[in-house]
């Protein structure tokens, strides 16, 4: 099959081609048994969560109830979704070690500011939602723009971790990938529709732990067939890219951009601060998380807990795809250029699973990859409920009627969510290409960096007017969407030469800089709200001891200080980007 076949095969289409020939995983009684076992606890969890919700704010953001500990792995397991699974282990087959960036540069610091800047902001207002804040800080304009972006954002997304999902269920039945996305879809709205926050939260801390005891086993068998830690060294250094994939700097092939200075500059600005910090401290499917914990302390911790095994996760996620660009062939084939076998970067986890592991190994390995991509599934639809009901339906749609009808509304956004996301999966399947990551970077690029330029300036500078709020957010999005358009060479139109992932990062940096200057530039010429109705929104304007968690209770002891957990997790990011870069 030529090259242009291929372009012209959809996505969907060459992973059923590919499905059908040479990647179809050999599983056995064990390995379903073990499977039933799982998804009878999933929907088990979902239907225990149920009893305890009675109301809208129950369903919606888990009645504010839960410890630190759960909200903390339910943040991190809600992030384990494609994007971490298959497009990181893609990122690591195409691009090598320089995909770590993603995780000590363009994750630990954006969540530890999370957790000690962010949240007391966030928990402290009472808010139910990101675009809440927006309302309070900004009004009506600015709170409709972030809500309805927020909500198309979260099926877009959704819709990847379906796609990512039924290639696995494609693969393992053979099941056309139509159907696999629509099977997905209904095991997740079962548990989500009867447990709301709860069972997404709950089921969250069970799948962290399936899917790391489903890919620790993969790293190491895959360390051992390739003669250990020495033989990866050597078997990469004499493949295609050589000793530059066990190289962190300067990441030219991840970020497409030749020039090495440009490329650390482009690498740290747009991945490490912009898109890190966008997506980390503006992303309700995270935020929710922290927002549903019991305490502000609590709050606070929540992505700084999760923020520990973010630091380690790359053991077992980026090191496998490096090792399977030179144990797959097909993978090797690709990244030297021959694509006539269908392979493609997405599948690398797959083929070391159907290569490397036992039978009933295996089976614990597809559970892990069906628990994350449903964990991701479930953030996305469980924030768009929250958003739907109370951001848009409440507030411009049908005010001020009894709690029940809400809690009904919030059940129906969330069947209406998966319905979106099914049709979302066949745009991944089609525009995501060999590598996923491209396709989602490009959207935190159009929704969260803006987002995140109208947060950090209107946080810090009080003068930021509301209509200021709203036109830098569509002026910031409307950048990094031209961006795309002139670097996307599937439209015939481009006029930017920028491969890899380079931009989403230029686009995010042009989203950030633009929603700046239009922000300003407005503001300078609108009128600001009073000082009065910015206590609590803006920094300056906040007093120190709402900004304060209690210490006292579940919340004493020098071991649950946000600041100290946070400096701990800095340091060891720290350590591990000197021993690694």
């Amino acid at each position: 099959m030529s090259d242009d076949d291929r372009a012209d095969l959809g996505g969907g289409a060459r992973v059923e081609a590919l499905a059908a020939s040479s990647l179809r995983l050999d599983a056995s009684l064990l390995d379903y048994a073990l499977l039933a076992v799982y998804f009878v606890l999933v929907l088990g969890i979902g239907y225990m969560a149920r009893r305890s919700v009675s109301t809208s704010l129950d369903f919606l953001l888990s009645g504010r109830s839960l410890p630190a500990w759960v909200t903390g792995l339910a943040f991190i397991s809600a992030n384990l979704g494609a994007l971490e699974l298959m497009g990181m282990t893609a990122n690591g087959a195409q691009y090598g070690l320089a995909t770590v960036h993603y995780y000590w540069i363009g994750a630990i610091p954006a969540m530890v500011f999370l957790g000690l800047v962010m949240m007391p902001f966030y928990y402290g207002s009472k808010v139910r939602s990101v675009p809440e804040f927006m309302r309070r800080r900004f009004g009506r304009p600015a709170h409709l723009v972030n809500a309805l972006s927020f909500a198309v954002a979260q099926v877009l997304i959704a819709g990847i971790n379906l796609f990512a999902l039924s290639v696995i269920i494609n693969v393992l039945l053979g099941w056309p990938i139509w159907l696999s996305i629509v099977i997905a879809a209904v095991v997740v709205l079962a548990y989500t529709t009867m447990g709301g926050l709860s069972a997404a939260i709950y089921n969250e801390v069970l799948q962290f732990f399936v899917i790391v005891a489903a890919l620790a086993p993969i790293t190491i068998i895959a360390l051992h067939k390739i003669g250990g830690w020495e033989g990866l060294v050597a078997k990469v250094t004499a493949s295609t890219g050589g000793a530059n994939n066990l190289s962190t700097w300067p990441a030219s092939d991840l970020t497409g951009i030749a020039n090495g200075t440009l490329s650390v500059i482009g690498l740290v600005f747009g991945l490490g601060f912009v898109l890190s910090f966008g997506y980390w401290t503006t992303n309700f499917a995270e935020v929710q998380r922290a927002m549903s914990a019991k305490s502000m302390s609590a709050a606070r911790r929540t992505p700084i807990i999760g923020a520990y095994p973010k630091a380690l996760i790359p053991a077992i996620i980026i090191i496998p795809g490096i090792i399977g660009a030179v144990l797959v062939p097909d993978i090797a084939a690709i990244k030297a250029g021959d694509h006539s076998s269908g392979a493609e970067y997405n599948q690398v986890l797959l083929y070391l699973m159907r290569d490397l592991l036992p039978n009933g190994v295996l089976g614990v390995a597809i559970a892990g990859l069906l628990a994350s991509f449903m964990a991701g599934v479930a953030a996305n639809v469980s924030s768009f409920n929250t958003v739907f009901t109370y951001d848009l339906w409440q507030d411009y749609v049908r005010k001020d009627r009894p709690d029940e009808y809400y809690l009904r509304v919030g059940r129906l956004a969330t069947v209406a969510a998966c319905v979106i996301a099914i049709g979302t999966a066949f745009i991944a399947a089609n525009l995501g290409g060999s590598n996923i990551m491209d396709y989602i970077q490009a959207l935190f690029s159009f929704f969260n960096a803006p987002l995140f330029a109208t947060f950090i300036l209107g946080m810090f500078w009080k003068r930021m007017t509301p209509t200021a709020g709203w036109v830098g957010l569509v002026a910031g999005t409307l950048a990094a969407i031209t961006v795309w358009l002139l670097a996307e060479p599937k439209l015939g139109i481009q006029v930017l030469d920028l491969p890899g992932q380079g931009a989403s990062f230029i686009g995010a940096g042009a989203a950030f800089v633009v929603d700046i200057l239009v922000s300003v530039a407005v503001s300078l010429v609108t009128k600001p709200k009073p000082d009065s109705e910015l206590t609590g929104l803006v920094y300056s304007l906040t007093p120190k001891e709402t900004r304060t968690h209690s210490k006292t209770g579940d919340d004493a002891g020098w071991y649950r200080s946000p600041a100290l957990l946070g400096g701990g997790v800095l340091v060891l990011t720290i350590l591990l980007n000197i021993f690694v870069g």
